[in-house]
C-alpha cells in the first residue's frame, strides 16, 4: 500500500515540472477528462443499445425518448468524440510546434493512440445505423479492396458477408467497446514514457534544474482548464446538441438509397479530402494512411539547438501555413466532388505533405 502511494506521489504530486510551461501543456490532462467522459457515457449507452440491423436505429430512438437522461448520454457521447478530436489535434500541433516530438517514445506512442482513437471513432459512427453510418461504413471498408490480391477477400472477411450487414454491425460494436480499454493501457505507457525524462518546455531546451513540483502549481492550472472545457462542452450539449451531426444520419439505413453526398465526421474530413484528391484508389489509401503516419518522420529531421519553432521566424511561418492547410482540407472534405473543389483539394494535399519535405531543409539552412 505504501509503495502505491509512493508511486502516485512520484507520478502526480511531486513530479518535477518545468516552471515555464504554458496552458498549451494542459491539453494532455484535458484529453484524459475527454476519455473519462467517453468511457462513462459509452458504458451507459451500451446497456440499452441493440447491435442488430433491424433494431439498432430504433434502440437509438428508445435511448433518446424513453430512457431516463438517455438523450443526455447520447449527445454527451456524440459531442464528446468531437471534443476529444479537437483537443488531440491541438495537442499534436503543440508537440509539432514546440519540438516535443524529440521525446521519441512519447511521440510514437502518441501517434499510435491517435490512430487507435480514429479507428474507435469510425466504428462508433457506424453504430447508430443511420444513412450516413451505413454508407460511411460501406465506403471506408471498401478502401481495403485496393490492396493487391488480398483486397476483396479482406473486405468480405471484415463484412462477414458480401455487404455491410448484421455480422458487420455486431463486430463493429464489439471492437468499439473493447478498443477504449486498450486505449487506456496505451495512454498509461504514454505517461510512463513522458515521466521518464519529464515534460518538454516552450524554449525547447533540456532543463534539469528549473523545475518545481506538479502539485499544487500545475494541478490548479489543470483544474481551471477542466472547468473551462466542461462549461463550453455543456453549453454545446444543452444549446445545440446536434451541431456536429449529419442530418442524413437521422434517417434509418437504406441500402437501396445512396445519399447525394457521403462524408465522414468533421474530424476525418482532412484525411478524406486527401484520399479523394488522388485519382488512383490504392494511391489515395496510401496518402490517407501517410497523412497521419508522416508525423513520425519529424524526430528524424530535427538537428537544431532550440527544438521550439518559436525561436525561428521561418519555421513559425511554415507551421502557420501547415495549420491553415489542415483547416482548409477539413473544409474541402465537406464539399461535393466537383470543380473547383477537386483542384483545390489536390493543391492543398501537395501543400500538406510539402511541410514534411521543406521542414528538414529549413532545419539545415538555419543550422
Amino acid at each position: 500500500m505504501k509503495k502505491n502511494f509512493k508511486f502516485i506521489n512520484k507520478f502526480l504530486i511531486n513530479l518535477p515540472t518545468p516552471t515555464n510551461i504554458s496552458y498549451w501543456w494542459n491539453l494532455g490532462s484535458i484529453l484524459g477528462i475527454c476519455l473519462l467522459i467517453q468511457l462513462i457515457s459509452g458504458i451507459f449507452l451500451s446497456m440499452h443499445y441493440t447491435p442488430n440491423v433491424n433494431n439498432a436505429f430504433n434502440s437509438m430512438i428508445h435511448i433518446t425518448r424513453d430512457v431516463n437522461f438517455g438523450w443526455l448520454f447520447r449527445v454527451i457521447h456524440a459531442n464528446g468524440a468531437s471534443l476529444f478530436f479537437f483537443f488531440i489535434f491541438m495537442h499534436t500541433g503543440r508537440g509539432m510546434y514546440y519540438g516535443s516530438f524529440m521525446k521519441i517514445k512519447v511521440w510514437i506512442s502518441g501517434t499510435l493512440i491517435m490512430l487507435t482513437l480514429m479507428a474507435t471513432a469510425f466504428l462508433g459512427y457506424v453504430l447508430p445505423w443511420g444513412q450516413m453510418s451505413f454508407w460511411g461504413a460501406t465506403v471506408i471498408t471498401n478502401l481495403l479492396s485496393a490492396i493487391p490480391y488480398l483486397g476483396k477477400t479482406l473486405v468480405n472477411w471484415i463484412w462477414g458477408g458480401f455487404s455491410v450487414e448484421n455480422p458487420t454491425l455486431n463486430r463493429f460494436f464489439s471492437f468499439h467497446f473493447i478498443l477504449p480499454f486498450i486505449l487506456c493501457i496505451m495512454i498509461l505507457f504514454h505517461l510512463i514514457f513522458l515521466h521518464e525524462k519529464g515534460s518538454s518546455n516552450p524554449l525547447g531546451l533540456k532543463n534539469k534544474v528549473d523545475k518545481i513540483s506538479f502539485h499544487p502549481y500545475f494541478s490548479i492550472k489543470d483544474i481551471y482548464g477542466f472547468m473551462i472545457v466542461i462549461m463550453m462542452f455543456l453549453f454545446i450539449n444543452f444549446k445545440t446538441p446536434f451541431l456536429f451531426n449529419d442530418p442524413e444520419n437521422f434517417t434509418p439505413a437504406n441500402p437501396m438509397m445512396t445519399p447525394p453526398h457521403i462524408q465522414p465526421e468533421w474530424y476525418f474530413l482532412f484525411a478524406y479530402a486527401i484520399l479523394r484528391s488522388i485519382p488512383n484508389k490504392l494511391g489515395g489509401v496510401l496518402a490517407l494512411i501517410m497523412s497521419i503516419i508522416i508525423i513520425l518522420s519529424l524526430p528524424l529531421t530535427m538537428n537544431l539547438k532550440f527544438k521550439s519553432s518559436s525561436m525561428y521566424t521561418m519555421k513559425k511561418i511554415l507551421f502557420m501555413i501547415f495549420c491553415s492547410t489542415f483547416i482548409l482540407l477539413t473544409w474541402i472534405g465537406a464539399k461535393p466532388v466537383e470543380p473547383p473543389y477537386i483542384f483545390m483539394g489536390q493543391l492543398l494535399t501537395i501543400v500538406y505533405f510539402s511541410y514534411f519535405i521543406i521542414n528538414p531543409f529549413l532545419n539545415k539552412m538555419i543550422k
